[in-house]
């Protein structure tokens, strides 16, 4: 489905969301995992959550909503069902790699099946610290389908990551979850921090290195969740506020975990005018309200460890950066490529039909120039955030623009067009 948009004249209001889609995954995986019953408030409605709702029904948790809370039956360490068919996680990374962490550690066999985007992407960054544990893994050329086999023990390790990555870190310390002995992973660049901060890992730094813990002990048990606003899906709003003239726009309840504000932080330096507000936290992650106010900006040099935790959002801050003061540059960035699409690819390419000035490298691009047209047609590749931002770009151009495939939008944020809807002035 083809969406077509308008130019705006502002914004103005506020907003909620829908729960972190990270933090959303991980209370369905804790809950579940646990013994009893528990409860999730605001969890996210988005296509990958539901992936990972219908994974664990696969493995015998059992779910029900009562008025907009979802209760959880869970299954317990040593009570997980053999599923009766491949488990389908759709378009989520997150789903796939996460329970592949739980499913190596089973004493049975089970398989992880995917989208056509899903299984392109690669999964020997947790075949390979898996197997060192004792996993035993087939895999097609180490992408999916991921099967399974059965093993007696999981053996605890001593792991160092060799990229920068809240999955594969994950995937790990969930395995080790497993295990009476500790395993450790240790961290060089750090990552999102929801699966330390939700099961209550412990953790030391030693030389800059962060070593995170885990073990039987750190195995999740009922409880009641309560889940922030989703970060990533507020971006697009922030950005849009940002540039356009006159605009407020408050935000509220959001997650601002500290891993997940870097692009904040950066938008922050380029001049926006943005406060923050805590207001509480929730099985360990801070939640708050977000002001914005419409701002002149500049680009500004992007450190390479602040990307991993930006990742997500590099989409809409190269919108940023198209209206920003100067040249904007993303390098160290590789990892672009290997998302729902090669996200670098499908920036630059959506970038040069504009007839902007574009240096494309292996881990990243340079934009320069002016936009040559009043009008933006736009190719999604089937991406949610290459479809959101360039939603949010097609608002902001003389003779508004169109985005060739609005549906994918729902893999992360099925109320983004409402949500637009209700804050902007035409």
């Amino acid at each position: 489905m083809r969406k077509t948009f308008s130019k705006i004249k502002k914004v103005n209001g506020e907003l909620t969301f829908k729960g972190d889609k990270s933090i959303s995954h991980r209370a369905v995986f804790f809950s579940s995992m646990a013994d009893g019953f528990s409860s999730i408030k605001n969890l996210s409605d988005c296509e990958d959550v539901k992936s990972t709702l219908n994974a664990f029904e696969l493995l015998g948790a059992e779910f029900h909503y009562e008025n907009i809370e979802l209760i959880v039956k869970g299954i317990g360490r040593n009570n997980f069902h053999p599923p009766n068919k491949h488990i389908y996680c759709g378009n989520s990374g997150t789903t796939a790699r996460l329970l592949s962490g739980i499913l190596a550690t089973q004493n049975f066999s089970s398989t992880i099946i995917g989208d056509e985007s899903l299984s392109t992407r690669p999964m020997k960054r947790i075949i390979e610290p898996l197997g060192l544990m004792g996993a035993k893994i087939s895999h097609n050329n180490f992408k999916l389908p991921l099967t399974f086999y059965p093993v007696e023990e999981i053996k605890p390790i001593k792991y160092e990551l060799k990229i920068s990555s809240a999955q594969v870190k994950s995937a790990i310390l969930l395995a080790g979850l497993f295990n009476e002995n500790k395993t450790e992973v240790i961290e060089i660049i750090p990552s999102r921090d929801h699966t330390e901060r939700m099961l209550n890992l412990d953790y030391e730094f030693q030389n800059d290195r962060k070593i995170i813990y885990s073990s039987s002990k750190n195995y999740p048990y009922n409880s009641d969740y309560y889940i922030p606003g989703d970060i990533s899906s507020a971006s697009y709003f922030i950005v849009l506020t940002l540039l356009c003239p006159n605009s407020e726009l408050l935000i509220k309840n959001i997650s601002i975990n500290p891993t997940r504000t870097g692009f904040i932080d950066i938008l922050k330096l380029m001049g926006a005018d943005i406060f923050i507000e805590e207001t509480g936290i929730s099985n360990g992650e801070p939640y708050g309200n977000i002001f914005v106010k419409s701002s002149d900006l500049k680009n500004v040099e992007i450190a390479s460890h602040l990307i991993p935790n930006i990742i997500d959002e590099i989409p809409i801050l190269s919108i940023v950066g198209i209206f920003a003061e100067g040249v904007f540059c993303i390098r160290d960035a590789v990892e672009l490529r290997y998302k729902e699409t090669d996200r670098i690819s499908a920036l630059c390419k959506n970038f040069q039909s504009l007839g902007l000035d574009i240096k494309e490298f292996e881990d990243g691009f340079e934009m320069s120039g002016k936009i040559k047209k009043n009008f933006g047609e736009f190719k999604t590749f089937n991406d949610h955030r290459i479809a959101m931002a360039f939603s949010i770009l097609a608002l902001l151009l003389k003779e508004g623009g169109e985005i060739d495939n609005a549906e994918c939008i729902n893999i992360s944020n099925p109320d983004f067009f409402r949500q637009l809807e209700s804050i902007i002035q035409t």
